[in-house]
């Protein structure tokens, strides 16, 4: 699916891997990567095992009703600098 230069990747209409240009600011600016898990519990093994490793947890594994009601999701920094997401769409 694709967006302008931004281009989705997964299943027909339902893209779970997006790339896209950096729009702003000179030299590194940070990539949002996010991943779709099937459920709330490998949101929550992905941020332990981010943790394990030393990884910044940016916010740790919840709801975010302001995006709706089951976006459940945490954000970790990886090495490179970049916002890296685990997020489930379904209820518990």
């Amino acid at each position: 699916m694709e967006f302008g230069a931004t281009v989705g990747f997964g299943v027909a209409l339902k893209p779970e891997f997006w790339v896209g240009p950096r729009e702003s600011g000179d030299g590194f600016r940070e990539c949002h990567i996010a991943f779709h898990a099937s459920d709330r519990a490998p949101v929550r093994a992905f941020m332990n095992a981010a943790f394990d490793v030393g990884a910044e947890v940016l916010h740790p594994a919840r709801l975010w009703p302001e995006y709706h009601p089951n976006y459940y999701a945490a954000f970790v920094r990886d090495p490179d600098g970049n916002n890296v997401e685990a997020v489930c769409h379904t209820p518990e």
